[in-house]
């Protein structure tokens, strides 16, 4: 349907290829050199075509006796136009009446298709094509969705594919730290599929997104400014533009008014060493830009190929512009002063693309035709071996580059990392900084060269483009609601809690014997507390307690010299004596509780102090019964003595102290006490006790004890009405009260007291109560003998001598 269209270049040959390249962006004419719009890396890209195709026609080694011929349209930037042009050249351009005889099938016109240079024309391209299996090899178009063999089964490029570049991008960003950006990208294939994996990839590497806006070349200047007005209302500094070349020519125009300077660009492989793009910037808006570019290559001899073209096209559009300038046009013109695209061999890494295209065919077609020294050519070529034979190719270029296609009809993904720096005058040089490799892991990713880099505003600090800033360690993050994930506020951990990295998402709870620093970066080892002897607290008590202990031993001291006198036989010398040995006891035992708390010493400290504590009141009862015996036996017709006569009182204070000794036995081998460490009491320490094991033991062995106490309490209140000089009764009494007294009180201060400070209880309750035993009963006898040893005598005891009482 339509007129036939004619190849804007054309050359017959054996094997006929076929390219589509968007000469114009307008106006499309058949005649080139009318038309001034003219898109000059579009013609260069046709020209390497056509410098490859005559170096493999002029070689002895590839497809010899073969020559290859082709035919160049001009797409005009037209995707309705690429199909119909690639239509054209698949089927050839002779109108043919519906109403013909003849068969309608005729042979493919082209064995391959060269083209095109978007990815959008590609992909229209590639969908019309690719059910008849003729392959088609795009230079430039990276779009991701082409590696679907699915959709586009005979598609190839011999550039990498977007998947990476995308990819590669946002770990650009994220090596720089900019986790909060902006995007522009292109409205189509091209823009939209590269910043979807661009989009994907940063969301895992925790980029936010502010803005992703789109646009067209063709679209409205009001579009345009709506995404210049969100540039400028954003809070972002780094943006990354996924545009096509002619949409970033576009987009550069419109913000040049604006002088949109200080922002960092982030650019595609589609513009960032293109130094058309570079010489447009006037106001600099691009200074500093950063991005992917196709690694750097030279194509031996497509210089001069180019420029002799050139050369050539230069002297014709002089003719034709002026009558002036005769003679015939060699291509060897002079070219100085001749400042045009076509001069620019900043592109030399996509001419390559498509010379390394042509040769994928070549080598094909070698192998097809098995060449050795001539070729076994046949008229008829079928498309799908051909396309067969690409997908195997495996070569090595003249100047060293390896070809070969992946599963998916993709090469290898490497890319330079080019940096805009300024130049000479107003030049810019794009200057490789680093390298990406796609085959290698992520965590080697990119690579940086040892090379300085200037950013935007000519500034050599790297840009900063966050939300909220880093949260620092020691504290954690806490999205802000209705915000992006990357806009956070830095709450400082709870106590107990510690964060050591940069930006944690959590908090970690410290192990139990641990507790977070003050600066909650870190998890510091508790301090274990047990009340110590070095403690002010565990000296104090242990001094009191050695002297409790060097009194107790001073006054068994005073008793053994004045053990014949008639206080101390009176006052069954036998039963205080073994009162001030269990009161010695009673004194040491106490330092059982001081110190670090062992398997031992939790056993040691109760069974001890239980033991020895009943020992001392058995005597105590014993002595009280004594005094209250000796009380009824001087009643006529009494004789009570000989029923708790010395043999009974010892049988009562061993009888007495097996029954507590029983109740440690069963403790100890039931559920014993044993050390602990409690971890609940203080939240920064770890105090180290000593565990009851059994409740029922603990508080069987001081029920015990306060039965003995308020035992001997009854019998001595019971006997205290004796005479005035045998008062031995009211101290017992008085101390029966300081013991009860101390060991009610004890029971509340234990139970309410942390840590150590229950342990300086129990100590205290046990000092207090034998001090009182001591004070009360031997004191008052000592202080008789040693300063009153007149009162010391059988006659004041039995009450004959009136005397004070004391």
């Amino acid at each position: 349907i339509g007129d036939p269209e004619i190849p804007q270049l054309s050359k017959e040959g054996d094997v006929m290829l076929g390219g589509i390249f968007s000469f114009h962006s307008r106006n499309c004419f058949h005649f080139l050199l009318s038309e001034s719009s003219l898109n000059f890396r579009e013609f260069q890209f046709a020209q390497a075509m056509l410098f490859a195709i005559e170096e493999i026609n002029n070689s002895t080694e590839l497809l010899p006796g073969v020559s290859l011929g082709y035919h160049i349209y001009d797409s005009c930037g037209s995707i309705a136009r690429s199909v119909k042009v690639a239509l054209d050249l698949t089927n050839g351009n002779d109108n043919v009446s519906s109403i013909s005889e003849g068969p309608c099938t005729r042979p493919v016109q082209v064995q391959a298709l060269m083209g095109e240079t978007s990815s959008s024309p590609s992909t229209a391209i590639a969908t019309v094509i690719g059910p008849f299996h003729i392959p088609l090899i795009s230079h430039f178009a990276t779009c991701a969705c082409l590696s679907d063999e699915s959709k586009y089964p005979s598609f190839l490029r011999t550039v990498p594919s977007d998947y990476y570049q995308s990819r590669a991008l946002a770990h650009l960003v994220k090596h720089f730290g900019w986790t909060w950006v902006g995007a522009v990208r292109t409205n189509d294939d091209y823009g939209n599929n590269g910043m979807a994996t661009f989009t994907e990839t940063a969301q895992q590497l925790g980029i936010c997104l502010e803005y992703s806006v789109s646009f067209f070349r063709t679209d409205p200047k009001e579009k345009i400014q709506k995404i210049i007005d969100i540039i400028k209302a954003s809070t972002s500094n780094v943006i990354i533009a996924f545009l096509s070349h002619m949409d970033m020519d576009v987009l550069i125009r419109e913000l040049s008014p604006h002088n949109l300077t200080g922002y960092q660009w982030v650019g595609s492989e589609s513009w960032i060493f293109d130094s058309q793009i570079a010489a447009m910037d006037k106001n600099h808006i691009l200074d500093g830009a950063i991005g992917l570019s196709i690694s750097k290559s030279q194509v031996s001899g497509l210089r001069e190929f180019i420029e002799f073209w050139e050369a050539l096209f230069s002297c014709k559009f002089k003719q034709s512009q002026s009558e002036k300038i005769q003679g015939e046009c060699t291509g060897h013109e002079d070219l100085t002063g001749v400042e045009n695209g076509f001069t620019d061999m900043s592109l030399m890494p996509i001419f390559n693309n498509v010379y390394k295209g042509v040769y994928a065919v070549a080598h094909a077609l070698h192998n097809i035709l098995g060449c050795n020294k001539t070729c076994i050519y046949q008229n008829k070529l079928d498309p799908y071996l051909v396309l067969q034979h690409i997908k195997m190719i495996h070569f090595q270029t003249r100047d060293g580059d390896v070809v070969y296609f992946n599963k998916h009809g993709d090469p290898a993904a490497k890319y330079e990392i080019i940096n805009w720096q300024p130049g000479e005058k107003t030049s810019v040089n794009f200057v490789t900084v680093g390298l990406y490799d796609a085959s290698l892991t992520e965590d080697k990713q990119p690579k940086f060269l040892n090379k300085s880099l200037i950013w935007a505003g000519k500034s050599e600090m790297v840009p900063v483009s966050v939300c909220s800033e880093q949260c620092p360690p020691g504290t954690q993050k806490l999205l802000q609601k209705g915000k992006p994930v990357c806009c956070h506020d830095c709450i400082r951990c709870a106590e107990g809690e510690m964060s050591n990295i940069t930006d944690s998402i959590t908090c970690v709870r410290c192990p139990p014997e641990s507790w977070s620093n003050e600066r909650r970066d870190a998890c510091i080892k508790k301090e274990a507390e047990f009340l110590s002897y070095k403690d002010i607290m565990g000296i104090l008590l242990t001094t009191v307690s050695l002297f409790g202990t060097s009194l107790t031993a001073a006054v068994a001291f005073i008793f053994f010299r004045y053990r014949k006198t008639p206080l101390v036989r009176a006052n069954n010398s036998e039963l205080s004596f073994l009162l001030l040995l269990s009161l010695t006891l009673c004194f040491l035992c106490s330092l059982t509780f001081i110190g670090q708390p062992s398997e031992w010493s939790c056993m040691l400290r109760h069974t001890a102090f239980g033991i020895t504590f009943v020992l001392c009141l058995s005597c105590v009862l014993g002595k009280t019964m004594v005094v209250l015996m000796a009380f009824k036996a001087t009643l006529p017709g009494e004789n009570l003595m000989k029923w708790f006569g010395p043999t009974q009182q010892r049988l009562s204070v061993l009888g007495f102290t097996l029954i507590q000794i029983v109740i440690c036995i069963l403790w100890l081998t039931l559920s014993p006490p044993f050390p602990i460490k409690n971890f609940k009491e203080y939240k920064d320490k770890i105090i180290l006790e000593c565990a009851l094991g059994s409740a029922v033991g603990f508080w069987s062995v001081l029920g015990y004890i306060g039965f003995l106490a308020m035992l001997c309490f009854v019998f001595a209140f019971l006997a205290r009405k004796l005479p005035d000089n045998f008062n031995e009764a009211k101290f017992i009494t008085f101390s029966m009260l300081i013991f009860c007294t101390v060991w009610i009180t004890f029971i509340p201060a234990y139970v309410s007291s942390p840590g150590k400070y229950s342990v300086a209880v129990e100590i205290f309750a046990i000092l207090a109560s034998s001090f009182g035993l001591l004070i009360c009963i031997f004191i008052p006898k000592c202080y008789i003998m040693l300063l009153r040893p007149e009162n010391n005598t059988k006659k004041n005891m039995m009450g004959k001598m009136p005397q004070r009482p004391f």
